[in-house]
């Protein structure tokens, strides 16, 4: 994959809290972060080819909490969350998380600095339409270039969909959540792009590149080697198929690592 020029974030960080106070007032630091994983960072090639890299993949994050819940939260039964104990982040932020190099962190987006101790084995946050900078009037816009076979297409593909996420615990190399005295825990809401373009590293009728809608569609209806578009271009340049794919696709974006969301 070649390599992205570092680019600025617009992440705002901020210390904020809300505490439902247990364990005779012991506190933490629980930090908020936000992943694209290496899709975003290092670029892939879609299940039909195209070698895509992000310049920036802004996407932004309202009502971020993180809950203690006994017994654990279950996404797959498809309820509300109830929490036993829960910090939030008081603001909205948007972040670019094709924030820096190929081998970046993940994007800090808040923290809370007096979370009670325990396991925050959930995490639920929405995904709105900005109302400034970069990304106004758009909850996802995805920036990038994408080549195959000598040509090159550069893109812009913004998606004003709102969308509600509840998550289980992470899932991946190591537990996250766990707040202990004087210490500091992260929580990650992490997103999933090789839903919406496949992964030709990944079986062909493997079923993420089954209901992946690839790049091809959107390569379909570049002009000179660009392509600017919103939903509503979409819904009316794609073949119908295409379009509710992507409308099918786009609300299983958000994960906790591996680890699936319900989303509302």
């Amino acid at each position: 994959m070649r390599k992205r020029i570092p680019v600025l974030a617009i992440t705002v960080l901020s210390v904020v809290g809300i505490m439902l106070v247990s364990c005779g007032g012991a506190v933490g630091t629980l930090q908020f972060h936000a992943n694209g994983e290496d899709f975003v960072r290092q670029g892939f090639v879609s299940k039909d080819g195209w070698s895509i890299n992000f310049t920036h993949v802004y996407i932004t994050l309202a009502d971020v909490t993180a809950c203690q819940t006994e017994p654990p939260y279950d996404p797959h039964l498809g309820v509300n969350m109830e929490c036993d104990v829960k910090v939030n982040l008081l603001n909205t932020y948007t972040v670019d998380l094709a924030e820096g190099s190929e081998n970046a962190p993940p994007i800090l987006v808040g923290e809370v600095q007096n979370a009670a101790i325990g396991h925050y084995n959930a995490i639920s946050w929405k995904m709105v339409k900005a109302t400034s900078g970069s990304a106004d009037s758009y909850s996802l816009v995805i920036v990038g270039t994408a080549e195959k076979d000598g040509q090159s297409i550069d893109f812009s593909i913004k998606v004003d969909e709102e969308y509600e996420y509840s998550c289980g615990e992470y899932v991946g190399d190591e537990r996250k959540g766990m707040v202990a005295a004087d210490g500091t825990a992260d929580v990650e809401m992490t997103f999933h792009f090789d839903h919406i373009f496949g992964d030709a590293e990944t079986p062909v009728d493997d079923d993420l590149n089954v209901s992946a809608v690839g790049f091809e569609p959107f390569a379909g209806i570049a002009e000179g080697g660009k392509m600017d578009v919103n939903m509503a271009d979409l819904q009316s340049r794609f073949s119908s198929e295409d379009y509710q794919m992507l409308v099918d696709i786009l609300p299983t974006l958000g994960h906790v690592g591996e680890g699936h969301c319900h989303c509302h």
